[in-house]
């Protein structure tokens, strides 16, 4: 998997963890109610994730001062990632940096805007797959 899929996956994961589950839609179909027409929007549905919400409460629980959201070893870091030099310099061509990669600091600066700005990107939903 792909360092920024790992991040969506971290995030989202958490987010659906922290979802209450809907006990209501997956309960039995009502008599005379065909199931499938019960379960298809259910299955269909897009949960919205506040992003912010859900990482300030892993910040919350993680016990550390991190500034994740200005620094993308801090995000990573909260995220249980790799956030080794190698990491993100392998995150930097996911994410199609065309700087020069031994600039760490520049590198690290434009890697949590491109990763906050492709999050946002994604709108804050949940695929239906996790």
């Amino acid at each position: 998997m792909s360092i920024f899929g790992s991040i969506v996956s971290a995030i989202f994961g958490h987010a659906k963890a922290a979802t209450p589950a809907a006990d209501a839609t997956s309960a039995a179909p009502a008599a005379g109610t065909p199931a499938a027409a019960t379960a298809a929007p259910a299955a269909a549905a897009v949960a919205p994730v506040d992003v912010d919400a859900v990482l300030s409460a892993l910040a919350a629980k993680s016990g550390q001062q991190l500034n994740w959201q200005e620094s993308i070893v801090d995000l990573l870091k909260l995220l249980n990632l790799d956030s080794s030099l190698t990491a993100r310099k392998q995150l930097a061509t996911e994410l199609h940096y065309s700087g020069d990669q031994n600039d760490t600091a520049t590198m690290n600066v434009w890697l949590i805007k491109e990763v906050r700005q492709k999050l946002a990107e994604n709108g804050g939903k949940v695929p239906a797959s996790l």
